[in-house]
């Protein structure tokens, strides 16, 4: 299958005007901040760049260009919060004592 970029001038066109008739980071906007957004993020992640068949490249596609998909975003909480909701939240986080949540952390490993 072809690899297209993902990120390309059709890509930074939509962004623009995406920003420009959503200027507020929609995370800060929930919390009473208001913070200039800078980043369109896909709510339900894409994942153009793994789609192997051509349905799924299909799926992506759509997931990409549909804007009732997009958010504005500040670049702390796309690089930070809506990452780790990506992730479930696995591996972050501590419980009372302190101890990581993750079970795989390297802190368990040295009782193995």
């Amino acid at each position: 299958m072809k690899k297209t970029q993902l990120y390309n001038s059709r890509w930074d066109k939509a962004r623009r005007a995406f920003l420009a008739k959503h200027p507020l980071c929609a995370m800060c906007q929930a919390n009473n901040f208001i913070n200039p957004a800078t980043v369109v993020d896909h709510i339900i992640p894409h994942r153009l760049r793994v789609a192997k068949t051509t349905e799924e490249l299909k799926i992506a596609q759509k997931l990409f260009w549909d804007e009732k998909n997009w958010q504005p975003l500040c670049v702390q909480h796309h690089n930070t919060t809506k990452q780790r909701m990506e992730k479930g939240n696995k591996g972050f986080g501590c419980d009372e004592n302190g101890m990581p949540s993750n079970p795989n952390s390297h802190w368990y490993q040295q009782n193995k």
